[in-house]
């Protein structure tokens, strides 16, 4: 499992090529009216059984509520398709490390011992080792696939093109909590 930001404006690395020169892909810019974000966060599990992946936008960023609400889902969904247990491998994100993060995974295993759920088991990743997560490079090659050589795309059009790429339904993006 991991976080992404999918930047309207910032293109991926990649070489585009023509004949012997090498053209440079110069980023879009804001331009002034534009009310959607600069970039849309979203949650993704890679499935290591079907290779699938299970996507989530987020209104916001990654904070620790989002990630329960998130766990949450995922949960729901395995539990839909007879799974009992969740291995999820992630990094050091401060919001995967946190005491509310952990409390609610212990909350939710002992309720998932009780009733028969999805429970879920965490594993850290070593920090500062990305290329360990299988996920990363997934991620990579949604960003050079769905992102157009030009142009701007909007935030509605860059999340359905993420989507579809995953082959992921488009749901409604979780919300971070009222304060």
């Amino acid at each position: 499992m991991d976080e992404v930001w999918w930047s309207r404006f910032a293109q991926p690395k990649r070489a585009l090529w023509t004949g012997q020169n090498r053209s440079k892909v110069e980023a879009p810019q804001w331009q002034a009216g534009d009310e959607d974000p600069k970039a849309l966060a979203c949650y993704g599990l890679l499935r290591a059984d079907t290779e699938e992946m299970m996507l989530r936008f987020v209104q916001g960023r990654p904070i620790s509520a989002v990630t329960c609400d998130f766990l949450q889902w995922l949960t729901q969904e395995l539990g839909k398709q007879g799974k009992k247990a969740l291995l999820l491998v992630w990094d050091n994100a401060s919001w995967h490390i946190s005491k509310q993060v952990t409390s609610w995974i212990k909350q939710h295993n002992r309720k998932a011992k009780a009733t028969g759920g999805v429970r879920i088991l965490s594993c850290l990743l070593p920090k500062r080792s990305p290329w360990l997560n299988p996920i990363e490079p997934k991620w990579l090659h949604g960003k050079r696939a769905v992102m157009p050589a030009q142009g701007l795309l909007s935030a509605e059009e860059l999340e359905s093109r993420v989507c579809a790429y995953y082959g992921c339904p488009k749901l409604k993006p979780l919300a971070q909590p009222l304060s």
